[in-house]
């Protein structure tokens, strides 16, 4: 089933979250098992994250450098298969401008057309960390509004060597990302609400923010993607502080704020069982508020982790 139809039949706030495919050497049995516990609170989709290939330089005797690709997650196509056949729900798969051609977007597509996958969310993705600026690849998009595109065409039958129409049409649903402070790279809100719309005139029919700690920030993002006309759902994405680590990592990766209150309670905090008390208590209270104010689904990052998440959701749902 499409997410929007997923949002339109619900009688009250839904529940999803994202997982990231194993690194190598874990098992997808592992995996799904880890997520299992979930299930308990109907998730009617799970996102699945993609990882581009990264690269490595090895130093060989002679002194040159050999460019390596490294791929550290993969099986995105195949966790998608296995949780919906293991758990009967919706898989999202996460499709990216970077590190593909156009013509590998196409042929994953045909791929998660065959396995029974309705939705995807489409997004441009990082550069790698060697690399100091997004490069799209060789015939590949720039911009996720392209991608977009590419996936509205081939539900339209339009593919990529096709001089006409073809019979065989994919049918997705596509889904983009919405940024409550903006993305890092935007100049201005304003700026970004208008590459936002343009992925919605293009085809996108719903948006997952990027997460966040406060929701008067989520509030005022809301307010002004419809003042900027746009009218489809908005699904606010969360994630629980769990390490004394993410009290810096996270603001420093996402390029987010972290509230002075919440904040002022983890730096008292000596160890991660503490930061994670705190984090799932303060998750806990932004979700009641979302669901107060009527938000179509919650969705939780996970970082593939359920423990964190199913305590806020057991007081949530």
């Amino acid at each position: 089933m499409k997410i929007t139809d997923h949002l339109k039949n619900a009688k009250s706030t839904l529940f999803s979250f994202e997982i990231l495919p194993p690194l190598k050497g874990q098992s997808l049995k592992e995996l799904l098992e880890g997520i299992e516990p979930l299930m308990e609170f109907k998730p009617p989709f799970v996102d699945v994250t993609y990882h581009r290939e990264e690269y490595i330089y090895k130093k060989h005797p002679n002194g040159l450098l050999e460019k390596v690709s490294t791929k550290k997650r993969p099986g995105t196509v195949g966790i998608c298969a296995a949780i919906m056949n293991r758990f009967h729900v919706d898989a999202v798969p996460h499709l990216l401008c970077g590190g593909f051609s156009k013509e590998e977007t196409e042929n994953a597509l045909i791929d998660l057309n065959f396995i029974g996958v309705e939705n995807v969310l489409a997004l441009r993705g990082d550069a790698p960390k060697t690399e100091g600026k997004f490069i799209p690849e060789k015939n590949g998009h720039h911009f996720a509004s392209e991608l977009v595109d590419q996936i509205i065409r081939m539900n339209q039958g339009k593919y990529l060597h096709e001089e006409t129409e073809t019979s065989f049409h994919t049918n997705f649903c596509v889904g983009v990302a919405g940024y409550p402070e903006k993305h890092f790279e935007a100049p201005s809100m304003k700026f970004d609400l208008k590459y936002l719309k343009e992925k919605v005139d293009r085809g996108a029919e719903y948006i997952v923010t990027q997460m966040f700690f406060d929701n008067e920030k989520f509030f005022e993002f809301e307010r002004n993607v419809r003042a900027a006309g746009i009218d489809v759902p908005i699904i606010p994405g969360l994630k629980p502080i769990t390490t004394l680590s993410q009290i810096t990592m996270l603001p420093r990766t996402f390029f987010l704020d972290l509230p002075d209150a919440l904040t002022d309670e983890l730096l008292k905090c000596k160890t991660n069982a503490e930061v994670k008390e705190i984090g799932i208590e303060w998750a806990i209270q932004q979700s009641k508020e979302l669901v107060k104010a009527g938000v179509p689904s919650l969705h939780f990052y996970t970082m593939s982790k359920a423990e964190a998440t199913y305590k806020i959701a057991k007081e949530v749902f």
